[in-house]
């Protein structure tokens, strides 16, 4: 219990400190009260202060100069514009996208390369140690070591977790009310089966994760891509255009946190699409699987939150938090839950039953959570010092977003510069990025670029930065 109190105080300073810093009310070079002083006016230990100043440091903030102090390093001037709203309109096909998809997923996983295109957190984030043991006690646990197939609906004691960990972002669901799913991709396909049939269109954001995009092409749907906004995501008044007009059977929404875009629709719009979405009885399905991993004070509430009848597929899994391996994921299908069940039936007959058990297990215990404030902390910090050095090495007129959670950013570079091209130059250097043309079926996003920052931030993965940097400047 005093751990936690010592947590929430220096967490609580740390973070004081770094809205000043982010609203400029604290400037580069600002020396800030000694470690002494902060004890004393907060009435603290020495070291409960100085870790509200390692947090900060962590994140390239401030820094401490021998004999002298702590000093604000981090300059919102040098941050670079943000991202353009999208206008997707010009209708290009699947090839040219599936082509570059190939490409790339060729190169991931080489040893040598600084993986800033690969969209899961690296292996040195994740808690291997106590994963290995969860498995184990699982195991011993279990009556039959997990060799038995679970029940179609998944792992009760995962259900119950889900379940009980809903309370974050406001949801009151049950056991009952999830079915478990062998990763997100895998609890999307099942929605998809479910709802919609060949020649259907789904609205999408734009850009939108490759991989929903290769899956309704799999299906034979058609894609509608939404203008969306960096920040708050799709725009409301299109989705309600194509609506109106009947152009539309289901709509697949990444609330939290987006990929490749990072943004995050506002509760008011999250609110406000449940409501159309029902007056029209048209499914929505949500993809909430960068949810957990928020940088300030509160989880953001999902789609979820808001549904009232059931309309709502809340879609999620530890891939991107804990262990993307395991493939475990869910669904909270609402009133669509007897179709899901049949459809799972037919595909999966049942989940993985030793590693939904040894996660089910891990949140049992308070671990996911202990490991959750670690990760985000880690990732806020990343994210910062990717921003302040694509500030400093990009070109100046270089766009770049501003998520508040996950660990992708969107990039947009000079008009004349080919994103692909810039791929291909980098290679030879051993840096792998996500060319933007991937993550749209139109022909849009040509000097875009994604970049994860869900890595251990050192020399080298700065470095690979500046080369980037350097490469968008020679292509110019």
């Amino acid at each position: 219990m005093e751990k936690l109190k010592t947590d929430y105080i220096y967490r609580k300073i740390a973070g004081n400190i770094e809205k000043k810093i982010m609203d400029g009310v604290l400037k580069t070079g600002d020396k800030l009260p000694s470690v002494r002083l902060i004890s004393q006016e907060n009435g603290i230990s020495i070291s409960t202060a100085l870790q509200s100043y390692y947090a900060l440091e962590s994140k390239g903030l401030i820094e401490a100069r021998p004999q002298s102090g702590y000093y604000v390093t981090h300059c919102t001037r040098t941050l670079p514009d943000l991202v353009t709203t999208s206008q997707p309109n010009n209708w290009a096909g699947h090839e040219e996208t599936e082509n570059i998809i190939a490409r790339v997923y060729s190169e991931i996983g080489k040893k040598g390369n600084i993986q800033f295109s690969l969209g899961v957190p690296a292996i040195e984030l994740l808690p291997v140690a106590k994963l290995n043991k969860a498995i184990v006690h699982a195991l011993r646990e279990m009556d039959d070591s997990g060799t038995s197939y679970e029940p179609v609906e998944g792992n009760l004691r995962l259900r119950r977790q889900i379940a009980r960990h809903s309370y974050t972002w406001g949801g009151n669901l049950k056991e009952d009310d999830i079915i478990t799913a062998s990763g997100c991709m895998n609890a999307l396909a099942n929605c998809l089966v479910s709802l919609v049939s060949k020649g259907d269109t789904i609205a999408v954001e734009s850009p939108v994760y490759f991989g929903i995009l290769q899956l309704a092409q799999s299906l034979g749907l058609n894609v509608l891509e939404l203008p969306t906004n960096a920040c708050t995501g799709i725009e409301i008044e299109a989705l309600e255009k194509e609506l109106k007009n009947n152009k539309i059977q289901l709509c697949l929404l990444v609330s939290n946190f987006s990929n490749p875009l990072g943004s995050t629709m506002p509760d008011e719009h999250k609110k406000k699409v449940v409501e159309l979405m029902e007056h029209y009885n048209i499914p929505l399905i949500e993809d909430d699987l960068y949810g957990d991993v928020y940088f300030g004070a509160h989880r953001p509430k999902s789609l979820k939150t808001y549904d009232q009848s059931g309309n709502v597929l809340w879609c999620g899994s530890f891939s991107k938090t804990l262990a993307p391996g395991y493939r475990v994921g869910w669904i909270a299908p609402g009133k669509f839950k007897e179709k899901i069940i049949k459809t799972k039936l037919f595909h999966n007959i049942s989940s993985t039953t030793l590693t939904q058990e040894a996660i089910g297990g891990f949140l049992e215990n308070g671990r996911y959570e202990n490991h959750l404030r670690k990760i985000r902390n880690t990732l806020h910090g990343n994210s910062l010092n990717f921003l302040r050095t694509i500030g400093e090495s990009f070109p100046d007129d270089t766009k770049v977003t501003r998520p508040q959670g996950g660990f992708i950013l969107w990039v947009e570079l000079n008009k004349n510069v080919d994103a692909f091209k810039l791929y291909e130059q980098a290679l030879k250097h051993k840096i792998s990025i996500a060319p933007g043309r991937m993550f749209t079926l139109q022909k849009q996003y040509n000097n875009c670029v994604r970049l994860s920052y869900g890595m251990h931030w050192d020399e080298q993965v700065q470095e690979g930065l500046i080369k980037i940097g350097t490469l968008t400047k020679e292509l110019i």
